[in-house]
Order: structure tokens, then C-alpha cells, then sequence
């Protein structure tokens, strides 16, 4: 059986380049790859059909992910991680579940999406308890800000829907402040805009970790409003 420290790149660190290999998709940060062209995900190196995908940002160690992937056999699922060692764990579960429906691209997820997810092509998108950079000064790290919304929309069929959770309470607030001010999302939750998730939603392993602490888990669903 596959484990995470099988994961080789087939060349040497200096000559880093987009690939695509193994179920795994790999897009170095700041290296532009003149000889990549993204292939399509209907092409056998990625998925080989049509089915509906989901991509997951910031998938940690996959446990949601996979399960999602084992569950629902006719979608696709891409799991964005930009960790190394995380995507590693992500792609030996790929092989040892035997799962031909999910990929782990390990990429920066701003990066990945603006040179390679073709437009209105995703049917939904999922992040699970993204950092919160609490601090103000590192607030330029949070994934959710207007440049990655205004990509998610782009990538978004019309009516499909980005759900974000967090246990953070203000993390909860500014990610809905920056959904409502967007204006190209629609939120599917009444005011004040979360819930916590629903049994059948799946679990992960921060999930389960903040649960046990006595922490409230908010789930947040934005649909794409092309008429907004």
C-alpha cells in the first residue's frame, strides 16, 4: 500500500513545473510553467468524464474529502492543499481507498484556480475550517477575501453554491461581510447567515477536535447571483 513518503516529483527542485501525474496535481508557487497546458478535467491524467466536480480548498489531512469522494462515486472531488506534507497524505489515501474520482492538487489555492480552473465549470465549492489569522496583521492571509470570491464566482456553475465552516466566531462575521459585500452571492441561510452543519454534511478531524472543546461550529452557504 502506498504511503505519503512514495510521493516523488519527477525532477529535481530548481527545475519545478505544473504537472499533472498519479492523481496528483502540482502547481509550484510562482514558477510559471510555459510547457503546461491544463488539459481539461475530462482528461484521462485528471478525472476521464464529464461527472459534476467539487473542489475543497485547504483540505488538511482529506478526511472530509475522501469520504465524500467514497460516498458519492458519480462526482468528481479536487482537494486543494498547499501543504507538502498534507497533500502527500491526501494522495497515498487517494491510492489505498482506490479512489478514481477524487484528485489532491497541492497548489496555492488563489494561484491554482486563476491559471487552470476554466470558467462556470465547478458545481460547488467547500472549505472547512480555514485559518483564521486572528491577528490583524495577517489578515492578508485569510483565504476568504474579494480576489479569491471574485474567482470562485468566475468557476461556479449559475445557482451553485460555496459553503465555508469555522468554529472561529470572528472569522464567521468577516467571511459573511465578505460575501454580502461581493453583491455576486446570494446567502441561503437567513440572518444571521449560519447554522450549524447538518448530520449529513461529514466530518473532519477539526471538526471533531473543536466539538470536543465545547465550540460552536458555524456553516455558512453562498450561491452564485449572476443578477446581483
Amino acid at each position: 500500500m502506498p504511503k505519503p513518503q512514495d510521493l516523488k516529483l519527477p525532477f529535481a527542485f530548481e527545475k519545478r513545473q505544473a504537472i499533472i501525474f498519479d492523481r496528483l496535481w502540482y502547481v509550484p508557487a510562482k514558477v510559471d510553467s510555459p510547457n503546461f497546458s491544463f488539459p481539461g478535467f475530462g482528461d484521462s491524467t485528471l478525472f476521464g468524464n464529464d461527472q459534476p466536480l467539487f473542489i475543497e480548498y485547504c483540505s488538511g489531512n482529506g478526511s472530509w474529502i475522501l469520504e465524500k469522494a467514497k460516498l458519492n462515486p458519480t462526482n468528481n472531488y479536487l482537494a486543494v492543499e498547499m501543504s507538502f506534507e498534507r497533500a502527500r497524505k491526501i494522495w497515498a489515501k487517494i491510492h489505498n481507498m482506490k479512489l478514481t474520482n477524487l484528485v489532491v492538487a497541492w497548489a496555492e489555492g488563489l494561484e491554482l484556480t486563476q491559471k487552470y480552473i476554466p470558467h462556470s465549470c465547478v458545481s460547488g465549492i467547500y472549505i472547512n475550517f480555514p485559518d483564521p489569522w486572528p491577528k490583524r496583521r495577517h489578515a492578508k492571509y485569510r483565504i476568504i477575501n474579494q480576489p479569491f470570491l471574485q474567482e470562485m464566482h468566475r468557476i461556479l456553475k449559475p445557482e451553485s453554491c460555496i459553503t465555508t465552516v469555522t468554529d472561529h466566531e470572528d472569522y464567521s462575521k468577516i467571511m459573511i461581510k465578505e460575501f454580502i459585500s461581493h453583491k455576486g452571492f446570494q446567502s441561503l441561510i437567513e440572518a444571521p447567515y449560519f447554522e450549524e452543519p447538518k448530520p449529513d454534511y461529514g466530518s473532519s478531524f477539526f471538526e471533531e477536535l473543536f466539538k470536543s472543546k465545547g465550540k460552536t461550529i458555524r456553516l455558512h452557504s453562498f450561491a452564485k447571483d449572476d443578477q446581483k
